[in-house]
């Protein structure tokens, strides 16, 4: 199954979720509702608020707080991409002008603080300890994964556990928490929620190993991004680290340099050490090791197309291009 015919499966939760979050949008500040307006509906994959709905689905849920919590998941995520652009000073996002780009970083900061807090509101709604439990402390980690990941940056000594922690922070907790809200809604037993708890977190693993491959190999059209980015801001990610660790002396010092230097013009070199090495193709085999350990962690969830979706979803997350 291909990702459109995927959306196409979730079309009708989906357009549910989108009019949660055009309604909870709104603002008195007219700023507030241009920028956030601009950011949400200026593409993105929805994986985050299409896993609060799966995950529900697959459970057995019948009420409708599954599309209230998804819209919540998409206001944080958004959140941390206005303060992300902010902070590496992004000029793109899904190959369009980033909002800092666009509004500047102060609007930026702001706007991404008022997400927050109405991610906040609307939890608070669903009157449930578990549910504000689980997402405050995504929150809080994926703040945590923030700073460890500027500390990394320029670092070339961060090994792969210590870039691994900062993939689970940053990416992994949200897609785990996603799954878990559609756990807590359909009231299973411990043992369940922390299957699908599991499923997300190798998920978001495995989506955000691939995004270290495409900055080194994909399509600029198709992933929205320029190559190369994550090198320019210096961040030693998997590839990088794993270039260092099995080349020779003088392409381990070619890698280690463009990570201190944080300097695009070693983009060329960089590359054909990452090709010479094999490191993409390393990579990639631990994302699709991700993707495994996330259709294991399944097995307990009944047979019914929601399941089949979210095994799809695993194979695309290792598998995709864009």
């Amino acid at each position: 199954m291909s990702f459109e015919a995927i959306k196409q499966s979730l079309a009708p939760d989906m357009s549910v979720v989108d009019r949660v979050i055009r309604t909870r949008l709104h603002s008195e500040v007219a700023l507030i509702n241009q920028m956030s307006g601009y950011i949400i509906h200026n593409g993105g994959k929805r994986l985050r608020p299409a896993l609060v709905v799966l995950s529900a689905q697959a459970l057995g849920y019948t009420g409708e707080h599954h599309h209230d919590l998804a819209a919540v998941v998409e206001f944080i995520h958004t959140a941390t991409l206005l303060h992300d652009d902010v902070v590496d000073e992004s000029a793109l996002r899904r190959g369009q002008a980033s909002a800092s780009a666009l509004f500047g970083n102060a609007a930026s900061v702001l706007v991404g603080d008022f997400l927050y807090s109405r991610a906040f509101q609307m939890m608070v709604e669903v009157s449930n300890m578990r549910v504000m439990q689980t997402l405050a402390d995504a929150t809080n980690t994926i703040a945590e994964g923030e700073v460890l990941q500027l500390l990394n940056c320029h670092d070339a000594s961060v090994d792969a556990a210590s870039y691994l922690r900062v993939i689970y922070c940053k990416t992994a907790k949200l897609f785990e928490a996603a799954m878990r809200l559609g756990a807590i809604l359909a009231q299973v037993d411990a043992g369940v929620e922390e299957a699908v708890a599991k499923y997300g977190m190798h998920l978001g693993t495995a989506f955000q190993l691939v995004d270290d491959v495409l900055d080194y190999s994909g399509d600029e059209q198709e992933t929205g991004k320029n190559l190369g980015d994550d090198l320019s801001e210096g961040k030693p990610t998997l590839p990088l680290i794993y270039a260092m660790q099995h080349g020779d002396a003088v392409q381990a010092a070619t890698v280690r340099q463009a990570i201190e230097q944080g300097s695009i013009g070693e983009f060329a070199a960089v590359m054909q050490v990452v090709q010479q090495t094999g490191a993409l193709e390393y990579t990639r085999r631990q994302a699709q090791k991700e993707s495994d350990a996330a259709c294991a962690a399944l097995a307990c969830l009944p047979e019914t197309e929601y399941k089949r979706i979210l095994l799809q979803l695993a194979d695309f997350a290792a598998t995709r291009k864009f």
